[in-house]
Protein backbone atom coordinates (compact mmCIF):
# COMPACT_ATOMS: atom_id res chain seq x y z
CA UNK A 1 0.00 0.00 0.00
CA UNK A 2 1.39 3.54 -0.98
CA UNK A 3 1.73 5.86 1.69
CA UNK A 4 1.03 9.27 1.25
CA UNK A 5 1.74 12.29 3.79
CA UNK A 6 -0.52 15.11 3.25
CA UNK A 7 1.38 18.57 4.94
CA UNK A 8 -0.33 21.56 4.89
CA UNK A 9 -1.51 24.59 7.35
CA UNK A 10 -4.76 24.36 7.39
CA UNK A 11 -6.97 21.49 8.82
CA UNK A 12 -9.85 21.73 6.26
CA UNK A 13 -7.37 21.76 3.43
CA UNK A 14 -5.36 18.41 4.61
CA UNK A 15 -9.56 16.81 5.55
CA UNK A 16 -10.63 17.50 1.92
CA UNK A 17 -7.39 15.70 0.82
CA UNK A 18 -7.73 13.28 2.95
CA UNK A 19 -11.26 12.82 1.63
CA UNK A 20 -10.51 12.44 -2.18
CA UNK A 21 -7.63 10.09 -1.23
CA UNK A 22 -9.08 7.76 1.15
CA UNK A 23 -11.45 5.59 -2.03
CA UNK A 24 -7.99 5.36 -3.05
CA UNK A 25 -5.80 2.11 -1.48
CA UNK A 26 -3.37 4.73 0.45
CA UNK A 27 -2.00 5.07 4.09
CA UNK A 28 -2.39 8.19 4.94
CA UNK A 29 -0.77 10.87 7.16
CA UNK A 30 -0.98 14.00 7.54
CA UNK A 31 1.08 17.11 9.24
CA UNK A 32 0.34 20.92 9.87
CA UNK A 33 4.16 21.98 9.14
CA UNK A 34 7.06 22.07 7.68
CA UNK A 35 8.83 20.65 10.98
CA UNK A 36 6.46 17.93 11.87
CA UNK A 37 5.89 16.86 7.86
CA UNK A 38 10.20 16.34 7.97
CA UNK A 39 10.10 14.32 11.11
CA UNK A 40 6.82 12.22 9.70
CA UNK A 41 8.87 11.84 6.52
CA UNK A 42 12.25 10.73 8.16
CA UNK A 43 10.19 8.24 10.01
CA UNK A 44 7.69 6.64 8.22
CA UNK A 45 8.70 7.28 4.30
CA UNK A 46 6.15 7.95 2.49
CA UNK A 47 5.84 7.33 -1.43
CA UNK A 48 4.16 10.99 -1.84
CA UNK A 49 4.33 14.14 -0.42
CA UNK A 50 1.69 16.37 -1.25
CA UNK A 51 2.86 19.77 0.04
CA UNK A 52 1.53 23.27 0.92
CA UNK A 53 3.73 25.73 -0.44
CA UNK A 54 2.94 28.66 1.91
CA UNK A 55 3.11 27.82 5.47
CA UNK A 56 4.15 29.11 8.81
CA UNK A 57 7.46 28.53 10.56
CA UNK A 58 10.88 27.83 9.70
CA UNK A 59 10.36 25.41 6.56
CA UNK A 60 7.66 26.36 4.66
CA UNK A 61 6.78 24.25 1.43
CA UNK A 62 9.91 25.17 -0.77
CA UNK A 63 12.22 24.90 1.57
CA UNK A 64 10.62 21.46 3.30
CA UNK A 65 11.10 19.82 -0.15
CA UNK A 66 14.80 20.86 -0.62
CA UNK A 67 15.42 19.00 2.49
CA UNK A 68 13.72 16.28 1.38
CA UNK A 69 15.56 15.86 -1.59
CA UNK A 70 18.94 16.78 0.17
CA UNK A 71 17.76 13.77 2.88
CA UNK A 72 16.61 11.37 0.22
CA UNK A 73 17.82 12.21 -3.04
CA UNK A 74 16.08 10.09 -5.97
CA UNK A 75 15.17 7.78 -3.47
CA UNK A 76 12.62 9.73 -1.68
CA UNK A 77 9.10 10.97 -1.77
CA UNK A 78 7.31 12.28 -4.87
CA UNK A 79 6.61 15.63 -4.43
CA UNK A 80 3.26 17.82 -5.28
CA UNK A 81 3.28 21.07 -4.49
CA UNK A 82 0.07 22.73 -3.80
CA UNK A 83 -0.63 26.48 -3.85
CA UNK A 84 -2.74 29.17 -4.80
CA UNK A 85 0.29 30.97 -6.69
CA UNK A 86 0.14 30.08 -9.97
CA UNK A 87 2.58 32.32 -11.60
CA UNK A 88 5.20 31.00 -14.28
CA UNK A 89 7.88 32.09 -11.78
CA UNK A 90 6.01 30.39 -8.83
CA UNK A 91 5.63 26.97 -10.48
CA UNK A 92 9.59 27.26 -11.64
CA UNK A 93 10.81 27.68 -8.42
CA UNK A 94 8.65 24.75 -6.94
CA UNK A 95 10.27 22.38 -9.47
CA UNK A 96 13.60 24.01 -8.60
CA UNK A 97 13.02 23.10 -5.03
CA UNK A 98 12.77 19.35 -6.36
CA UNK A 99 8.81 18.92 -6.60
CA UNK A 100 7.57 16.29 -9.50
CA UNK A 101 4.55 17.94 -9.93
CA UNK A 102 2.74 21.62 -9.16
CA UNK A 103 -0.73 21.99 -9.08
CA UNK A 104 -2.37 25.68 -8.36
CA UNK A 105 -5.43 25.66 -6.00
CA UNK A 106 -7.95 25.01 -5.96
CA UNK A 107 -8.20 22.17 -8.57
CA UNK A 108 -10.47 19.35 -8.61
CA UNK A 109 -10.26 16.38 -7.22
CA UNK A 110 -10.00 14.27 -10.39
CA UNK A 111 -7.00 16.59 -11.45
CA UNK A 112 -5.44 15.74 -8.07
CA UNK A 113 -5.86 11.74 -8.26
CA UNK A 114 -5.16 12.27 -12.19
CA UNK A 115 -1.49 13.97 -11.16
CA UNK A 116 -0.56 11.00 -8.85
CA UNK A 117 -1.36 8.55 -11.11
CA UNK A 118 1.08 9.95 -13.89
CA UNK A 119 3.86 10.16 -11.31
CA UNK A 120 3.11 6.68 -10.63
CA UNK A 121 2.89 5.60 -14.13
CA UNK A 122 5.65 3.38 -15.50
CA UNK A 123 7.79 5.28 -17.89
Amino acid sequence: MKKILIVDDHADIRRLLRMTLEFEDYEIEEAPDGESALAAATARRPDLVLLDVMMPGALDGLALCRQLRERFGSRGPKVVMLSARGQARDREAGLQAGADAYLVKPFSPLQLIGCIADLWAPA
